[in-house]
C-alpha cells in the first residue's frame, strides 16, 4: 500500500475567495475525487486550525494500492483540471511525502 500526504498553503484571497472559503472548497474538490478516480482507495482533506507561521492550510491524506496506481491518480484527468482549474491559482506552497507500508 502507498500513503501519499500533500499539504498546501494558501494565497490570503484569489479566485474570488478569502483562504478560509478556497480552503473549504479544495477540500470538498479533494474528497470528491475519490468517488471519480478508481485508484484512489481512500482520501481524507483536513483544514488546519494552527495559526503558527510554520503551518500549512490543507492536508490531503489519501492511500493507493501501488506505485502505479498513484501515478494513474496523478495523471487522471480529474486529478490534472483540479490542479489546473482551481489549485495552482489559490496556492502559494507545497508540499508532499509518499511512502509505502
Amino acid at each position: 500500500m502507498v500513503k501519499h500526504i500533500v499539504m498546501w498553503k494558501l494565497k490570503d484571497f484569489a479566485e474570488g475567495a478569502n483562504k478560509a472559503e478556497n480552503a473549504r472548497k479544495l477540500k470538498q474538490k479533494l474528497e470528491a475525487l475519490q468517488a471519480v478516480i478508481d485508484e484512489l482507495r481512500f482520501a481524507e482533506a483536513g483544514i488546519n486550525f494552527n495559526g503558527s507561521d510554520a503551518a500549512f492550510d490543507v492536508i490531503l491524506y489519501s492511500e493507493f494500492e501501488s506505485r502505479e496506481a498513484l501515478a494513474t491518480y496523478q495523471q487522471h484527468p480529474a486529478h490534472q483540471r483540479l490542479i489546473a482549474d482551481f489549485l495552482d491559482k489559490v496556492r502559494t506552497e507545497k508540499t508532499v511525502v509518499d511512502y509505502e507500508v
